[in-house]
């Protein structure tokens, strides 16, 4: 497969001048551009199904969909007329709308361990709802969140623990504790340390990896036995596991829940949901001390609610989780024989489910390697591929899948002389950085 010669220069241009306008030239971290090559900056103007196109007019398949937030695919007609007639309707009022009550429903019928929900439009706002909610019920201050996943809220209780800490007082920090997933030992050992302390657990039921459901009917049952709430973080894994999440498909009914992602399709709607007695502290028929739980001015805005109910409509008329897990699956046994027709099973690895896939770069010393990933990033986009990570959705059909692994094929070749020769001798520009990490060091183009 030949190179197609893509221009960038627009891009760049884009580049050269967003970051005087907007603090790291992007509004989510991990779009940011130090996360992709630096030469090779693709700025998006328009996208249908899975393929988007750049302001320089090149056109790619791509993976990660909006940080796994586009389940569908792009513009999906269904989604976009719903939400397009609620704006003639009308989009916020002074008042709740009807079709709030509608949306509340909707989603309560897909997940059946929940008694109560309320909208936000971010995952980070519910998140920390939940936790300001396990709080009150319980009335401790400690709360512990499993180490062994990436993210659960841009809010203190949890950046606080990450080596992005600054501005976040040491105090609120140290009130966040850490188990391991699937090691009950490390969750036993927290209760027995902090006694009376713990409000609640906060993790995501999987991510790369299987969960031990005896680890969890053990977490649920210590959790239980010590009076401390336990939560599923379902950005991920609602509408993608199970319509109604890992809880739904593991058949497993935590204390509170959270979701958000997949259930808009790109349009900005959370939800939290849980249990009556624990929720009802947010509203105004108890007699318990008031939890300011959400108030958000657009959380509850009609054409996302219209949004999530089109969505909704979709999956149940259509089999969308069973086509991403066969996609996924295509994708990975067609990655996986890539790499080992190039000799690559050392260097690069695919993980995950899937329905929600991630690859690893090592380098030549067999290290983790930014670089490498840098390298890699950068011949996929030459070639018409943007893939932060490998997540599909309802879109990816069998020739995109096959398009993707001819392309990955092609970059692999660019990887394995890279090994043998020297990175520096094809790699342009400066490597990518992690997200989290305590200074920016590289000082990139702008």
């Amino acid at each position: 497969m030949d190179t197609e010669v893509k221009k960038f220069q627009k891009s760049l241009d884009i580049k050269s001048e967003i970051h005087k306008l907007i603090p790291g030239g992007s509004h989510t971290y991990a779009k940011g551009d130090d996360q992709y090559p630096e030469h090779y900056p693709p700025y998006l103007v328009k996208g249908k199904g899975c393929r988007v196109w750049d302001v320089d007019g090149n056109e790619y398949i791509e993976y990660g969909m909006g940080l796994r937030a586009v389940t569908l695919g792009h513009a999906y007609p269904d989604v976009i007329t719903a939400a397009c007639e609620q704006m003639w309707e009308g989009s916020n009022f002074a008042r709740p709308a009807c079709i709030e009550l509608a949306a509340a429903k909707t989603f309560l019928e897909l997940v059946p361990g929940a008694d109560m929900v309320k909208f936000a439009k971010n995952g980070s706002d519910v998140t920390t709802a939940a936790i300001k909610l396990a709080r009150a019920y319980t009335g401790r201050d400690r709360i512990v969140i499993c180490g062994d996943h990436p993210f659960f809220s841009i809010d203190d209780w949890f950046i606080g623990t990450t080596a992005v800490n600054a501005g976040i007082p040491k105090v609120i920090s140290d009130l966040t504790l850490q188990f391991k997933y699937n090691d009950i030992s490390s969750v036993q050992a927290l209760f027995d340390q902090y006694p009376g302390q713990i409000a609640c657990f906060i993790m995501e039921v999987e991510k790369y990896e299987r969960i031990d459901l005896n680890f969890l009917t053990a977490l649920q049952r210590l959790c239980n036995e010590n009076g401390s709430l336990l939560i599923f973080d379902e950005m991920i894994t609602g509408f993608r596991w199970d319509i109604g999440g890992a809880q739904t498909y593991y058949g497993i009914t935590p204390d509170l829940s959270t979701f958000g992602k997949g259930m808009g399709n790109g349009f900005a709607i959370s939800a939290l949901a849980g249990k009556k007695e624990i929720m009802e502290l947010g509203g105004l028929y108890h007699e318990k001390e008031r939890v300011f739980l959400l108030s958000t001015t657009h959380g509850a805005e009609h054409h996302a609610l219209a949004a999530f109910m089109a969505v909704v409509k979709v999956f149940k008329e259509k089999d969308v989780i069973a086509h991403m897990n066969a996609q996924g699956a295509r994708l990975k046994e067609g990655l996986e024989k890539c790499i080992q027709e190039h000799g690559l099973q050392d260097y690069i690895g695919i993980h995950g489910f899937p329905v929600c896939l991630v690859y690893s770069t090592k380098n030549e010393q067999k290290e983790s390697s930014q670089p490498f990933r840098t390298l890699l990033l950068q011949e996929l986009i030459k070639r018409g591929v943007i893939a932060p990570n490998l997540v599909i959705s309802y879109a990816h059909k069998e020739k995109d899948i096959d398009q993707t692994i001819e392309i990955f094929y092609e970059a692999f070749k660019v990887y394995k002389k890279a090994l043998h020769e020297g990175i520096e001798q094809y790699l342009e520009g400066q490597s990518v950085q992690p997200v989290y990490r305590k200074w920016n060091r590289v000082e990139l183009s702008h």
